[in-house]
């Protein structure tokens, strides 16, 4: 195994060749630290014969969110890619039990066990390192006397609370390692629950936010009310393509082209979006917005005449359920006459006015990537930006002077994305003239051609 060749490979899978220098250098600092690791005690001659003596190798982008802002775990649809920058993982069973992870850039790491992972988060967890704890507290919770045992070295070249999913990259990449030490995909709890890459997905999500999957029990996740789009991305993102899904329950819509001639240029805000203390407050703020809104629809709805209820779609499991034409007017009507504590009604009805309107920007904007209609995009993206930051009021003013930045350099459609409160914006611009916009935009900027999903190499 060397960096070369994994770099090759992840070409080989779609990841534009252009960025084979950059792999290979991530992988080259992943495999060097790998390779400073205290030698494996050695395996049994049982276990020399199956894969818990073999190092596993893969790639975990991050995300770009196109349009889909705060809707997926809503029941809406989103438009998505993969990022071609992401962790590079390198791993390895153990037989101690313990999980050992390294962050070969910052020269950090954390060893762990099961018996004692619920003391290190109520006692000492920040940053990186508490998201990996999540991953095994949820995996020893779900599969009970699982293996957990390994050793992984990563490096990432993606930017960290940027808004395109790197925590997530992590825990997926996390997960990924102890679905393959501890065989948990042969396990009949998996196979009860999981049965497709948009099932892995779901339940890593669920990982993530503490949900219940099936019958694997949730617990407190990392403390935020996301939902799967990010998953969905990681793990069944499609190279050079755009691809929108609907959730609860997830499932892909549609597959569009990226136009050969287009490219994506990305730039951090140079502001984290973190998922703690107020950022996650008002971030968890809009996802209880939503859960307010369907707690208020199938309640009202419930206790309506047989006729009314049966018209109006009673027990409505998502949002855009509830918000589905027929019933809109109903519902705003139930908002305004609503006492919710701790809602005033202007408020929610914003709440509803941003998920209807993005909900609906997907499926026009398959139709225009498919068409290559640069003017209809421009729209989109300015009416999404502008929505953001009059419904939602997630932006701040960085993320929202990049997007003007953008079209002022010529940029045909630009706006910010992710959860919001800081994190990144992109712009759709020609591929011919990309490197030289990328260098006026900002230092940081890059292009962000959709990549391959997870890959193991």
């Amino acid at each position: 195994m060397n960096s070369a060749a994994l770099a090759a490979a992840l070409v080989d899978r779609g990841l534009d060749p252009s960025e084979r220098e950059a792999k290979q250098a991530v992988f080259e600092q992943t495999l060097e630290r790998f390779s400073r690791l205290p030698a494996a005690r050695p395996l049994s001659t049982h276990e020399h014969h199956d894969t818990r003596s073999a190092v596993h190798a893969w790639w975990v982008p991050g995300r770009l969110e196109v349009f889909g802002t705060h809707t997926d775990y809503a029941g809406g649809r989103t438009l998505v890619c993969a990022v071609p920058r992401g962790f590079a993982v390198i791993a390895r069973a153990r037989n101690d039990g313990a999980l050992h992870v390294v962050d070969a850039r910052r020269d950090q790491d954390v060893t762990l066990e099961a018996d004692d992972v619920e003391h290190f988060l109520q006692s000492s967890s920040r940053g990186w390192r508490r998201y990996v704890a999540v991953v095994l507290r949820r995996f020893a919770r779900n599969f009970t006397a699982a293996s957990l045992g390994a050793d992984v070295v990563f490096a990432s070249d993606l930017p960290r609370a940027s808004g395109m999913s790197s925590s997530s990259a992590l825990m997926v990449a996390v997960a990924k390692v102890l679905v393959e030490v501890g065989d948990l995909d042969q396990r009949r709890e998996w196979r009860e629950n999981i049965t497709s890459a948009a099932d892995e997905a779901g339940y890593y999500a669920c990982v993530e936010n503490g949900l219940s999957f099936g019958t694997l029990s949730g617990d407190g996740g990392v403390g935020t009310h996301g939902g799967s789009e990010d998953h969905a991305a990681i793990l069944t993102a499609a190279p050079g393509d755009l691809s929108a899904f609907a959730f609860v329950p997830m499932r892909t819509l549609e597959i569009v082209p990226l136009a050969p001639e287009w490219t994506f240029v990305v730039t951090p805000s140079g502001v984290p979006a973190q998922k703690a203390g107020t950022a996650r407050e008002a971030y968890n703020r809009l996802a209880e917005g939503t859960r307010t809104l369907l707690e208020l629809w199938n309640e009202r709805s419930g206790s309506a005449c047989g006729a009314l209820a049966a018209a109006l779609m009673p027990g409505a499991m998502s949002l855009q359920s509830a918000a589905a034409p027929a019933a809109v007017a109903q519902l705003r009507a139930w908002i305004r006459a609503s006492r919710v504590p701790g809602w005033d009604p202007a408020a929610l009805e914003r709440r509803l006015d941003h998920f209807i309107r993005e909900d609906a920007r997907i499926a026009e904007a398959v139709v225009a990537f498919g068409g290559g209609d640069a003017a209809r995009l421009k729209r989109l993206a300015a009416d999404s930006q502008s929505d953001a930051e009059l419904l939602l009021g997630n932006q701040i003013p960085e993320t929202s002077e990049l997007a003007r930045t953008a079209l002022a350099l010529g940029a045909f459609a630009s706006r910010s994305f992710g959860a919001g409160f800081g994190g990144s914006v992109w712009a759709l611009v020609e591929r011919s003239r990309a490197e030289t916009f990328a260098r006026q935009w900002t230092p940081d900027a890059f292009i962000g051609r959709p990549g391959p999903p997870l890959v193991e190499l």
